[in-house]
């Protein structure tokens, strides 16, 4: 999945720059020129990082970074400025920049922090992801406390590694999964046995979890893995 960047920059030779070379390490990058701007982008929360000057016109980048908060949008942020006095990189911190980059500054070093900001955001993802209790896919309900399966409240049971498969499976909802993922994270394998344990779980996970119902759930995707989603 491609990362989207915000870049909030005025000076239109810098944000060029930015852009180019954020693009072809593979970003998609969207700009504009203008706090007020970049608070109406930010506030949609659909990007992955934004990289914002702090002297903007219409809207401070600060400012423009406090209201996005105040909004509840924690989208990771690195301010740019050429203010880089030990107070002036607090100020930004304390604004709810998630790093603080000075200007003048290697395209290298901002290449870096962007990487480590994504990098810290996954994690910090991940650890919420673990943490949860229940999973929902369509009208699909788990409760890994209780180890209880039910779809649409009608209870469906299942086994200990047919489970762990549709946990799995439903911590990925919507993205293919593939064979290989599966026998590492499942079985442990890290290698391909030559058998077809994969597809012969899966089977029977299916017919557990839509006997009785129209529409299907988990889908095959040929040549590819598999998919569970509530849509076709």
């Amino acid at each position: 999945m491609t990362r989207k960047i915000l870049i909030v920059e005025d000076d239109a030779a810098t944000s060029a720059y930015l852009a180019k070379g954020l693009a072809e390490a593979g970003y998609a990058v969207e700009t504009c020129g203008n706090g007020r701007d970049g608070l109406f982008l930010a506030s949609e929360g659909i990007f992955d990082l934004i990289v914002a000057d702090r002297m903007l016109p219409g809207l401070d980048g600060l400012a423009m970074l406090n209201a996005v908060r105040a909004a509840g949008i924690m989208t990771p942020t690195l301010v740019l400025s050429a203010l880089g006095s030990v107070d002036d990189r607090v100020d930004g911190l304390h604004a709810g920049a998630d790093d603080y980059l000075t200007k003048p500054f290697s395209f290298a070093e901002l290449s870096a922090r962007v990487e480590a900001l994504l990098r810290r955001s996954d994690n910090q993802t991940a650890a919420v992801a673990s943490q949860q209790t229940r999973l929902t896919v369509g009208d699909l309900e788990m409760d890994l406390l209780a180890r209880t399966v039910t779809r649409a409240g009608r209870a469906i049971p299942l086994g200990a590694r047919e489970f762990n498969l549709l946990e799995y499976l439903a911590r990925h909802a919507g993205q293919v999964v593939t064979r290989t993922m599966m026998l590492e994270k499942i079985w442990n394998y890290h290698f391909d046995p030559g058998s077809n344990v994969v597809d012969v779980h899966i089977g029977r996970l299916r017919r557990k979890l839509e006997e009785g119902f129209s529409d299907p759930i988990l889908h095959t995707v040929r040549g590819a893995g598999y998919r569970l989603s509530a849509d076709g």
